[in-house]
């Protein structure tokens, strides 16, 4: 997410990328300056050391926060991830820097997850992914901060996945995600 990097398709070979700090400048115009601290393949551990220095410092009106993909893929529970997204929630109150919240999206499995070991793989990242993402809306509610549910705006309604046109690899978001 952080580099907007697409995978490349048999019918989209070029790698393509919507860097996102330049997509979301563009939309905001003037109103904002969007600088982005994200690293790409870092987990909320990371993020948190580095706070303070790479975002902090800066002293922005506000801070968007979206971490934990990555730790979910590296099977850390979703209480240590939420533990240091709510850290940096509350170093940004801290510093009159308003923090916005944003969810993990969903994920895809390209082709059929059939029944079995394959299935339960993905059943158990889709509901690692449900458990995360309500602790972050309840630490949202509790301190009274926003919150942008990434996972609802781009799964299909009902079954959870992330939708085909959101993603070309099913991890990454394409443009139109």
């Amino acid at each position: 997410m952080t580099a907007g990097y697409q995978s490349p398709t048999p019918d989209r070979p070029q790698l393509l990328e919507t860097p996102y700090g330049a997509f979301l400048q563009e939309r905001l115009g003037a109103e904002a300056v969007v600088a982005v601290s994200g690293l790409c393949g870092e987990l909320t551990g990371g993020m948190v050391a580095r706070f303070d220095r790479d975002v902090i410092a800066r002293t922005p009106a506000s801070v968007v926060i979206l971490g934990g993909t990555n730790d979910l893929g590296w099977q850390t529970a979703p209480s240590d991830i939420l533990r240091n997204l709510v850290d940096m929630y509350g170093r940004a109150l801290a510093e009159a820097v308003y923090p916005v919240a944003v969810t993990v999206p969903s994920i895809r499995v390209q082709g059929d997850v059939g029944t079995g070991e394959g299935r339960a793989w993905f059943e158990e990242h889709i509901y690692r992914r449900r458990e995360l993402n309500g602790m972050i809306r309840q630490a949202c509610v509790e301190k009274r901060i926003p919150c942008v549910d990434f996972f609802t705006a781009t799964a299909e309604q009902g079954i959870g996945l992330l939708a085909r046109p959101y993603s070309n690899d099913g991890l990454h978001l394409t443009t139109e995600g």
